[in-house]
């Protein structure tokens, strides 16, 4: 693997003006990286990529790479570009088990972290490296959010966030309170009272978006976020239909074939796949079948009645009168997005949600009450890891800038 590593850093022009340094949202040092990479010093491009992120290891598996950083890069306009995705893999992973510094020396100073998602967990990390003594308060029973519940392990492997968990929370002194969930037992108030100096709040976006209409309750109709949250337990039968055409749909697809189903087909309502270019040829390079221009308007027992539908010059969509059929499945999956759990909301006062249930924060994260901070996807809706990542990063400092500003209010 390192010889391959080797040939594609070699292939790298270094570019002045680095257009895949510009196309990752998290600005990455891709050139520098890849010098210091050719240079024989791994070590120090190692400790460059998680100083930038946190969650590179994670970022190098399953970043949208062909719209970011490889996407950008200037060999790719006549040819194949530099494959930043393999390089960054290998020097994170190779460096990340040489990851064994304590933590830091600690300031004192308590901070909460609700949800440990991509975006908690790099707030926690960079909270931790300035000394603040951090719990993740998470309400499943092992972190990474939707990084564990909602990746399938076959994207990414569980024993990277089980490392992150050990190298970067662990060993940083990070305490971490799992089947807690902050609303019930333990609300917002509790935490301020109990000395916190400011809490984030990253609980990310765990209900799922329903179709609304009849036969959605039905035993063999599920929901993408609910699958892949354990999709051993389900029992789908060879044939399953997927409703949706998003990232989230090619992984239920891909893990249902994983896991016996015999013919899955995703139906889309345009004949624009959502989902990168790159996880769509997976899916059909695995036996995926897609079916376009559908809209689902019943679900029975034995299938999904779909109506075709015409697209138009402009966009729009228009149903086609008397085309409905029914589609046979054994298992319908839904997968449509996803919205908010609303606990924290209803429970605190002061902190405002829009009409979706995000909650409403400034591009620091600052939320309507004093103190209490959050971004990733409860902020956004649902995006994308390096996304998160790269709007924690600036929470974080918001946050640092926050406690020091209300334990030290005359100093500038």
């Amino acid at each position: 693997m390192a010889l391959h590593v080797m040939d594609e850093a070699n292939r790298c022009l270094g570019c002045k003006n680095p257009q895949c340094q510009k196309g990752c949202p998290i600005n990455t040092p891709i050139p520098e990286v890849i010098r210091l990479l050719k240079a024989n010093k791994l070590d120090e491009a190692g400790w460059m990529l998680f100083e930038n992120n946190p969650l590179t290891t994670v970022c190098s598996l399953i970043c949208n790479h062909e719209d970011q950083c490889e996407g950008h890069c200037i060999l790719g306009k006549k040819g194949a570009p530099v494959h930043f995705s393999t390089i960054e893999q290998y020097i994170s992973s190779t460096y990340a088990t040489k990851m064994v510094k304590g933590p830091a020396p600690s300031n004192g100073i308590k901070v909460a972290i609700v949800g440990s998602g991509p975006a908690g967990i790099t707030i926690a990390i960079l909270l931790a490296r300035k000394g603040y003594q951090v719990t993740i308060f998470e309400n499943k029973d092992k972190i990474g959010g939707i990084l564990r519940y909602g990746i399938p392990e076959f994207r990414l492997p569980k024993s990277v966030i089980d490392d992150i968990q050990y190298r970067h929370l662990e060993l940083k002194g990070i305490k971490i309170r799992p089947n807690t969930r902050i609303g019930d037992a333990i609300g917002v108030d509790e935490l301020f009272r109990d000395g916190y100096k400011a809490i984030f709040i990253g609980t990310g976006v765990w209900r799922a978006k329903t179709l609304g209409i009849k036969g959605e309750s039905f035993g063999n109709v599920h929901y993408a976020i609910n699958y892949l949250n354990n999709p051993d337990v389900y029992k789908l039968g060879e044939t399953v239909i997927v409703i949706g055409a998003g990232n989230a749909a090619m992984d239920v697809a891909r893990t249902a074939l994983r896991n016996g189903a015999r013919k899955v087909t995703c139906f889309s309502l345009s004949k624009k796949i959502t989902a990168s270019d790159y996880e769509f040829s997976y899916a059909q390079l695995e036996g995926v079948d897609f079916a376009y221009n559908k809209k689902p308007i019943e679900i029975t027992d034995d299938g999904v009645i779909f109506r075709d539908l015409l697209e138009n010059e402009d966009g729009t969509l228009t149903e086609i009168a008397d085309s409905d059929k029914l589609y046979p499945m054994d298992s319908t999956i839904i997968s449509i997005s996803q919205g908010p759990m609303n606990v924290i909301v209803n429970t605190t006062t002061g902190l405002n949600a829009n009409r979706q249930g995000l909650l409403v924060a400034d591009d620091c994260g600052r939320t309507s009450r004093p103190g209490i901070f959050a971004s990733g996807d409860v902020v956004q809706g649902a995006k994308t890891v390096v996304d998160a990542v790269a709007y924690s990063k600036r929470v974080a400092e918001a946050m640092h800038e926050y406690i020091q500003n209300t334990l030290h209010p005359d100093q500038e």
